[in-house]
């Protein structure tokens, strides 16, 4: 007997990976079997329907924090383009999979992305292509997790999944304390006051001032990020 299949929770999803999700321990800063992994996950979502955006990060490839010899925003910039070398490598392994997509970067180059226009976009999403943000903002001193705040308000979007290696937010490192204490829901002022590094101020206060809750959860285990969008109890939830 088969089931019916189930409604998601989301119609418009905004996915921000980190760099650090595209690489494995071993130390190179793009695995093609993880991306084969990801790329599966986010096939198994679009198959429900919905419409998805990813922002991608760059940590993998450039963290400015790394070395404080080089100008903030000139390694800013540097870390935008290793976003967009991500995004490249992301949609190689999604267009591999079957999932039509699009590459919109913030900083113009033409013969690599689409410029970052946001009808465009739109319209993307309303032809069920999953399109992938990269280059930031464009500007310096501002994340990727600002940024992937910054493109669900734009988009309109109904929630942002944020991809992690832990299930959820925790009140100190999960890793480090074994008596860390899981948040399932929390709000966003909270957030701000217990600063909480899942995202940064920006982020949660651009998010707070759209009302675009943000699901916290860990991509690395099988199913999961379909759990996110058919609305299941995982990770934690931030919002009003």
């Amino acid at each position: 007997m088969s089931h019916p299949r189930r409604k998601p929770r989301y119609r418009r999803v905004v996915l921000k990976l980190s760099g650090e999700t595209l690489s494995e321990e071993k130390g190179e800063p793009v695995s093609a079997r993880v991306i084969a992994r990801i790329a599966g996950q986010i096939k198994e979502v679009k198959a429900l329907g919905i419409q998805l955006a990813i922002v991608i990060g760059g940590g993998n490839i450039w963290r400015g924090s790394a070395s404080k010899e080089i100008d903030r925003a000139t390694s800013d910039y540097m870390g935008m383009l290793g976003t967009v070398i991500n995004g490249l490598a992301l949609q190689d392994g999604l267009e591999k999979a079957g999932v039509t997509t699009r590459l919109q970067t913030a900083i113009q180059m033409q013969q690599v992305a689409e410029p970052f226009i946001r009808r465009r976009a739109v319209r993307h999403l309303e032809k069920e292509r999953a399109v992938i943000f990269a280059g930031g903002t464009g500007n310096p001193f501002f994340t990727t997790d600002t940024t992937a705040a910054l493109r669900a308000s734009e988009m309109g979007a109904d929630v942002i999944l944020k991809a992690t290696k832990v299930d959820g937010i925790y009140d100190s490192d999960p890793f480090k304390n074994p008596r860390a204490k899981k948040f399932d829901r929390i709000t966003y002022l909270e957030a701000l006051r217990k600063r909480l590094r899942v995202m940064d101020s920006t982020a949660f206060s651009l998010c707070m001032d759209n009302h675009i809750p943000i699901v916290v959860f860990d991509m690395f285990k099988k199913g999961n990020l379909r759990r996110a969008v058919l609305g299941e109890k995982i990770g934690t939830i931030v919002s009003d």
